[in-house]
């Protein structure tokens, strides 16, 4: 059961990083950092918001590193990162948190740790964190749609027709 929940949680969290990239890959800079008003996030906020989350609740929470999320900086930043960075960042973080993840035991996600000042269960932190990630990159490809005008193309897919083979 362990491994199907981390490895699950792994894939889920490098799809929603693979389909912000796709998404940061057909944004001007001005479209990465739109906002339609100064009380809303930017798509570049929400990818800093993103490598924050990750970086204090699995590396520092459940990594036990020292944690260093400075949360307001994410949401203050103006047009003061490239895609590239953002790219990077946000990579460089899953590449952090994929050990310390990989690295849990069974016994280890019933353990309570105090993140962000809440105390929740190492597995409860895991799929806290893998639950917000979906909820901004949902944002980010809602926006990046907007902004562009295009389908994205994750799902054309399923527009295939089965295959008419049948198992033996």
């Amino acid at each position: 059961m362990r491994d199907l929940f981390i490895d699950h949680s792994i894939a889920k969290l490098r799809q929603y990083e693979k389909r912000i990239v796709a998404c940061l890959d057909q944004l001007s800079f001005e479209q990465i950092w739109w906002r339609e008003a100064d009380t809303q996030n930017s798509i570049g906020n929400l990818v800093l918001h993103l490598s924050g989350n990750v970086r204090q609740w699995i590396i520092s929470g459940v990594g036990n590193r020292p944690d260093v999320r400075e949360r307001d900086k994410e949401f203050s930043a103006r047009e003061s990162v490239s895609a590239g960075e953002l790219k990077a960042l946000l990579s460089d973080t899953l590449d952090e948190a994929v050990p310390v993840l990989e690295r849990l035991s069974a016994e280890q996600l019933v353990e309570v740790r105090t993140i962000q000042g809440y105390d929740k269960s190492v597995l409860e932190a895991v799929y806290q964190v893998v639950e917000h990630f979906s909820h901004h990159a949902g944002q980010i490809l809602y926006a990046t749609k907007l902004l562009t005008g295009n389908d994205l193309g994750f799902y054309r897919h399923l527009n295939q027709p089965a295959h008419s083979e049948k198992t033996p």
